[in-house]
């Protein structure tokens, strides 16, 4: 089954996860620039100063992150640099409460932008089956079919949701399509579009999503 949505929808609920992903960070630096417009309590201007960079931070590196795996910048032509990709991404991990250790296992001569982007997607959701926290690996190999990339995600309440399941097999969960159910969906439209497919597997603890068949080239 080939994933479709209205292409307005699927921009409207984008919009709406990028928004969703990036409040925290923002009410963040606004609650510490409110702190910190008060003089006189020189504790609270120092937690406000680390509140402010942390903030900060976080935001700087989910920007950088959702840009490539929504926006442009996952779209540019020629090969990825890898070493950038993986540092975007390990970077927006680090801003989850409970953080995944990555584990990554890359092995081919050529990655495009397109194939960071759908890495990047596919990180997305493992992090969204660890509320825990765990392990995420990710394994990328040069096969007969084409190149196939692994994403599995184990920790403590590893859980793949009936709506998530649903989306990446292109199928409308029961209650609609939302910013948060549209991500798998868009994950597997990427993987569609490099001439694969996205599938999930689940088991105690551990989900794992692979993405066969796609275009060694981008």
């Amino acid at each position: 089954m080939q994933a479709t949505i209205d292409p307005a929808h699927l921009s409207a609920y984008i919009s709406s996860r990028i928004c969703h992903d990036l409040v925290s960070s923002v009410s963040s630096i606004t609650n510490a620039i409110d702190f910190m417009n008060d003089p006189h309590d020189a504790e609270m201007s120092q937690q406000a100063e680390k509140l402010l960079h942390d903030g900060a931070e976080s935001a700087a590196s989910k920007l950088k992150f959702l840009r490539y795996a929504f926006g442009s910048v996952g779209l540019s032509k020629g090969a990825a640099d890898i070493h950038d990709a993986r540092q975007i991404t390990e970077r927006f991990v680090e801003t989850h409460n409970k953080t995944p250790e990555l584990e990554w296992d890359i092995e081919t001569e050529h990655l495009s932008f397109s194939h960071a982007r759908l890495i990047m997607n596919m990180v997305m959701l493992a992090v969204d089956c660890l509320p825990r926290g765990g392990k995420i690996n990710i394994k990328v190999r040069n096969e007969s079919e084409g190149l196939g990339m692994i994403v599995t995600a184990s920790g403590q309440r590893c859980k793949l949701r009936e709506d998530t399941a649903d989306a990446i097999q292109g199928i409308e969960p029961q209650d609609g399509w939302s910013a948060r159910t549209v991500q798998p969906l868009f994950t597997r439209i990427i993987a569609e579009g490099l001439g694969g497919s996205l599938v999930a597997e689940a088991e105690e603890e551990r989900i794992i999503l692979r993405a066969p068949g796609l275009d060694a080239e981008g």
